[in-house]
């Protein structure tokens, strides 16, 4: 893939992030001279006055250190939900997640209203096995209110060695809140699966986006290519993707388009204006593609997601996505500390900011559970009458049964993927009778 940049020499070793507050991961290294602004005298000496009276006349005696700590966490936390201050054991999280291990629950989350809310469960992690949801909001950590404390804070709280447990407090909507008692586990995220839903059909998912997304997504196509000659079409499911790294989503457009711009990134300086571009390799050629989104997509997902719609490659299905589109960088600094500061937006193709809007599906899907209506009275068929003669067939085909099976089965467990099934087929189809259409009137031509 194509990288093209608009940068300045940094002096700084920034992470590049797209909205993975607990699991980020490494970029590259950039160099850049910031001059340093002039400070407002007034503002300053009214905070030196406030330190003073603390220092002076707090309860407790607070050294300075925490104090000035505490500004500076305050300072980034009035920002936006996503720029923080984080400090010892947070950095050390922060750098100890690039290896894709950790010992914690699998939960990525944000802020709320004060409170720390869930973008989404990983799959397979023990958040998701205890039933955390999208939307939830974790209101206690064993004895510890959440109450405007930081996600970093909260992920902090959660995290620990595989085989502890931590007791987290839900409040979810239209329920009393209630306690989960969950098991720490080694989280190693695999991050791409795949599988046929039918024959011809293909299905990936995209738990998250980490640095060696985009060709383990390559690695899992060419291997259901190899035992499936010709696909008709894929499914690619973001749902409950809480994003991760900018150029792991760029990676996986790239896969599926030719040419033409993925996604760019704005700010104030010019080292944070980036573009990206597509290459000629691609992966599936022109196969038909249904992206599944929710609520629970942000950030690298709609990269994904926005990128295949303004470019037409895709029809977007499921629910609006989170609507997270500011990019941030980890700026280390001194003793094993950073500043996670959020530093651009992205836009898609056709310079559309997902900021707080997300991305609108093409065909509007809601979760749903398809269930038989029941009947007072009783269906009558040509089986229920007497005399009637039986079918020639001996037996039913096996494998067609256990494909009605499954079929049932995808439908009553995930509507969406099973909607998603069916517009793949119906684009299939309807080629089909456009080729036989024209197959016809040229023949007919050469009839005449």
């Amino acid at each position: 893939m194509v990288f093209s940049f608009k940068a300045n020499r940094i002096n700084t070793f920034q992470l590049v992030l797209v909205g993975t507050l607990i699991w980020p991961a490494f970029s590259f290294a950039q160099e850049n001279t910031i001059r340093p602004l002039p400070l407002p005298l007034e503002e300053v000496r009214m905070f030196t006055e406030a330190l003073e009276r603390i220092r002076a006349s707090y309860v407790e005696e607070v050294d300075d250190r925490t104090l000035l700590e505490n500004a500076i966490r305050g300072m980034l936390s009035g920002l936006d939900p996503h720029s923080a201050y984080i400090v010892e054991n947070e950095y050390d999280a922060l750098q100890e997640t690039t290896t894709g291990e950790f010992g914690g629950l699998g939960i990525e989350v944000g802020r709320e209203e004060g409170y720390i809310k869930v973008i989404s469960p990983i799959d397979d992690t023990p958040a998701d096995k205890a039933g955390i949801e999208a939307g939830d909001l974790i209101i206690q950590i064993n004895d510890t209110p959440t109450r405007q404390i930081m996600p970093e804070e909260a992920a902090n709280l959660m995290r620990g060695e595989p085989g502890t447990s931590v007791t987290v407090t839900i409040a979810r909507e239209g329920i009393e809140p209630f306690d989960l008692t969950i098991t720490r586990e080694v989280i190693a995220i695999n991050s791409v699966r795949s599988r046929i839903l039918e024959p011809g059909y293909a299905y990936f998912r995209i738990s998250q986006f980490r640095v060696n997304t985009a060709k383990d997504l390559q690695k899992e196509f060419e291997s259901i290519s190899a035992e499936n000659k010709e696909l008709k079409g894929m499914v690619l499911d973001l749902r409950n993707n809480p994003g991760g790294v900018l150029q792991a989503s760029v990676g996986v457009v790239d896969n599926f388009l030719s040419n033409g711009r993925i996604v760019y990134t704005k700010g104030r300086l010019e080292n944070n204006d980036m573009e990206f571009m597509a290459t000629s390799q691609t992966i599936a050629g022109n196969i038909p593609l249904v992206v599944l989104i929710n609520n629970g997509s942000a950030s690298a997902s709609e990269i994904v997601a926005g990128a295949l719609q303004d470019h037409n490659r895709a029809i977007i299905m499921g629910t609006r996505s989170f609507g997270k589109g500011s990019v941030q960088s980890v700026m280390p600094l001194a003793e094993q500390r950073a500043i996670k500061l959020t530093t651009s937006l992205y836009f898609t193709p056709k310079g559309r900011s997902i900021q707080a809007q997300g991305i609108e599906p093409d065909i509007i899907v809601e979760n749903a559970f398809v269930t038989k209506r029941s009947r007072n009275v009783a269906q009558v068929s040509e089986s229920n009458l007497p005399n009637r003669l039986d079918n020639a067939n001996e037996t039913v085909d096996d494998d067609m049964a256990d494909a009605i099976i499954s079929a049932e089965e995808v439908l009553v467990t995930d509507y969406p993927l099973n909607e998603a099934l069916n517009v793949l087929k119906g684009i299939n189809a309807f080629s089909s009778s456009n080729s036989k259409n024209n197959a016809s009137t040229v023949a007919q031509s050469a009839s005449n």
